[in-house]
């Protein structure tokens, strides 16, 4: 066997044995067995075996009564955030395969109505309602994470028709900006035009076309002089008949907004977004987290810490993520019930919650292994 040979075989072997390390290592964190529990308890008590759907809600009484019918099934929302904590989950268990089966029934919403295509927030087949574009856009971050990670063609393909379909929904009312739900002109959201700036950024670092990037920085600018708070928050949407805003802030919606910032300075290597990242960064730490509890429900904290695990690329302070392990740790002592659900002011919590909290427990099974949490 000649040298190139046997240095060929060391390198696959080394390669072997690390990945079987870096496996065993992930299941030896105490959120990754936070993490494979809470999954074992949503298959257990949300899934539907017959059908192959999650239920939306685990009692029968809480799921919508609407026009003579249930809904019992989930929203396309709550299906988006199991869809992003499968891609989180495929981290560290490459072999898992959960994206896959996930994405074929996420199809049963889906709708070919012009203007472009997109998915509905409900089955088909069953009574579906209306295209959110935060629904669309949530699913088009999910498919370039994946895409990032995989280079597989599909995951390109679904994000690049997410943001087809999103940007229908944006025009120059207001001076720009995306409403929220497709027929709907009454209000342009932070929750539509956050993640639709990501969208437009992952496209663009997937495929360098600056078109792209001149769509982000339109809409990050755009939400910024629109929505962004004195306090370095963001308020959660503007009326288009007056302009009056609506205050209300929430977690997820400084989240997207804080991610752009560090994609754009990636991207542009212009300390100006890295500078206002950690501004925002610091103001949602003191508001969201100093009191060591979620303000909000677990879904939306999980946006925001996809931008706080983001930033420690280039900001290596580990002291927003110890922030916010805090609030968690606070839930899996305090709100975590007998069956591996969690429990809230009305009862067990719905499926967008136990989803955004199992993507919350995976990106911490990955960071226990490579950050000290100890704070």
């Amino acid at each position: 066997m000649n040298t190139q040979k046997r240095s060929l075989i060391f390198a696959l072997l080394l390669t072997f044995v690390s990945g079987l390390v870096s496996s065993a290592q992930a299941q030896d964190g105490h959120y990754y067995k936070e993490m494979k529990s809470l999954q074992t308890a949503i298959e257990t008590n949300f899934h539907d075996p017959k059908s192959g759907n999650y239920f939306v809600e685990l009692d029968p009484a809480k799921r919508e009564h609407k026009n003579g019918y249930i809904r019992d099934y989930t929203y396309l929302w709550s299906y988006c955030a199991m869809y992003q904590a499968a891609n989180e989950i495929e981290k560290l268990e490459p072999k898992a395969n959960l994206m896959e089966p996930m994405r074929k029934l996420m199809y049963e919403y889906y709708s070919p109505a012009p203007p472009a295509p997109g998915f509905t927030d409900y089955i088909m087949n069953l009574k579906p309602g209306e295209r959110y574009y935060d629904d669309n856009e949530w699913i088009g971050i999910a498919s370039l994470d994946a895409y990032d990670r995989t280079k597989k063609k599909v995951d390109f393909d679904l994000g690049k028709a997410m943001y087809d379909f999103i940007m229908t929904g944006h025009d120059q009312v207001l001076g720009g900006g995306i409403y929220w739900k497709e027929g709907d002109l009454s209000s342009k959201n932070t929750c539509s035009n956050g993640p639709g700036a990501l969208v437009a950024l992952q496209l663009y670092e997937a495929t360098k076309n600056k078109a792209y990037l001149d769509t982000a920085i339109k809409i990050v600018n755009w939400t910024d002089a629109k929505l962004k708070s004195p306090e370095n928050l963001y308020w959660d949407n503007i009326r288009t008949k007056d302009g009056s805003i609506g205050k209300g802030i929430l977690s997820y919606n400084t989240g997207t907004p804080l991610e752009a910032y560090i994609y754009l300075y990636e991207i542009t290597k212009e300390k100006k977004y890295l500078d206002e990242a950690n501004t925002v960064a610091d103001a949602s730490l003191t508001f969201f987290y100093g009191n060591g509890k979620f303000r909000d429900d677990y879904w939306f904290n999980a946006v925001l810490l996809r931008a706080y695990q983001h930033l420690l690329k280039y900001n290596k302070d580990t002291k927003y993520i110890i922030g916010f392990k805090k609030a968690l740790d606070y839930t899996l002592q305090n709100q975590k019930n007998d069956i591996g659900l969690f429990t809230g002011r009305d009862g067990v919590r719905n499926l967008v919650d136990h989803g955004g909290l199992l993507e919350i427990l995976a990106r911490y099974a990955w960071l226990e292994k490579r950050y000290d949490l100890k704070g």
